[in-house]
């Protein structure tokens, strides 16, 4: 017997998680099906009916060697429905994983489970952190984590055969700290919805002319491309601020950003995620202003300023057409939206 006593039942009036009883064994090895073999990286005839019950045992043994690793079977209305259990992996730390059986899943069971566990996690055997590592092709299961509560961390890189399925090149971290408001509060509620919405890279750039109509262009270190000046905006950072830093980081020049001239979706290209390209209107200037530039070496060769014929020669199409959507929609006033460049 554990010096904690027995494991427990816990409930939340649908699903209830309770110790493996050895009946459950032969539900269990049934209800593995080409879902589970799936994710779990094992064929379905791996599951016997001796290979369950030993691990029944070991499930036993470790709650009795100091709750190391608790496995509880999942039931609904008195039937086994699937399995779960937090095994713990570091000082404070405990690692989930569950599963539903075949002709169990798209009801909800899963998602309550996990979130019984978890809680169980923190509040019964004092873990700081639960966390689940999650194969990003795996939508259904990082839908059960972030609905119980668990908030997305990030992508992990893993090198091939180090998660359960040999293919796997990455896994999604989600986790919950004990720390965590519930997400029945507003704060946690917004916290847990922060974490898993899709989160654009925005750019802002700056157009500036000279006394002739010309365009400022820089000319980059890191690619052989000309462009407008600015650069990627920070994190909680203004856009229009943003831009006006880049450019005197940048050229050391003090321009200060006017309104939006264009709002420009880039695509994923060229190993970059999709992002959105901000246009400000710089304003006209004198062209000796360049006399006073100080260029940051490691992002900028050289600055000039440029006909439409010459951003046409020495800029990348979609860059081109960027700069000439913006200076049509300085002729035209108002603001503008392009995709890659076209309207």
């Amino acid at each position: 017997m554990s010096e904690h006593g027995p494991q427990p039942t816990l409930t939340d009036g649908v699903v209830v998680l309770r110790p493996w009883r050895d009946e459950d064994v032969a539900t269990a090895v049934a209800g593995h099906d080409e879902e589970i073999a799936r994710w779990f990286g094992w064929p379905v005839d791996a599951i016997t009916h001796e290979r369950h019950r030993q691990a029944v045992e070991a499930w036993r043994a470790a709650y009795d060697a100091g709750r190391t690793r608790v496995s509880f079977v999942v039931e609904h209305a008195g039937t086994v429905v699937g399995s779960v259990e937090v095994r713990r992996v570091a000082d404070g730390v405990g690692s989930l994983s569950w599963t539903l059986y075949a002709g169990a899943r798209g009801q909800g069971f899963a998602t309550r489970a996990v979130r019984l566990l978890v809680d169980y996690a923190v509040e019964a055997l004092g873990l700081q952190r639960v966390e689940a590592e999650v194969d990003p092709r795996n939508e259904r299961s990082l839908r059960v984590a972030t609905r119980a509560g668990l908030r997305r961390e990030g992508v992990k890189r893993i090198a091939p055969g180090m998660a359960d399925r040999a293919d796997a090149t990455a896994v999604v971290v989600l986790a919950r700290l004990a720390s965590d408001p519930p997400t029945t509060e507003p704060t946690g509620f917004r916290a847990l919805l922060n974490s898993f919405l899709p989160r654009k890279r925005a750019i802002a750039q700056m157009l500036v002319r000279d006394t002739d109509g010309r365009v400022l262009l820089c000319r980059l270190t890191y690619k052989n491309d000309w462009d407008l000046p600015g650069g990627v905006v920070e994190v909680a950072e203004s856009p229009q601020e943003a831009v006006s830093r880049e450019v005197e980081e940048e050229l050391g020049l003090q321009l200060k950003a006017g309104p939006l001239l264009l709002t420009d979706w880039l695509p994923p290209w060229g190993g970059w995620d999709d992002a959105l390209c901000l246009v400000f209107d710089g304003g006209v200037t004198d062209a000796s202003v360049l006399d006073d530039a100080v260029y940051q070496a490691r992002e900028i060769r050289s600055a000039q300023f440029c006909t439409l014929e010459e951003i046409r020669e020495q800029c990348a199409d979609f860059t081109a057409r960027r700069i000439e959507a913006a200076l049509r929609t300085l002729d035209g006033g108002g603001t503008a939206y392009t995709e890659s460049g076209r309207s």
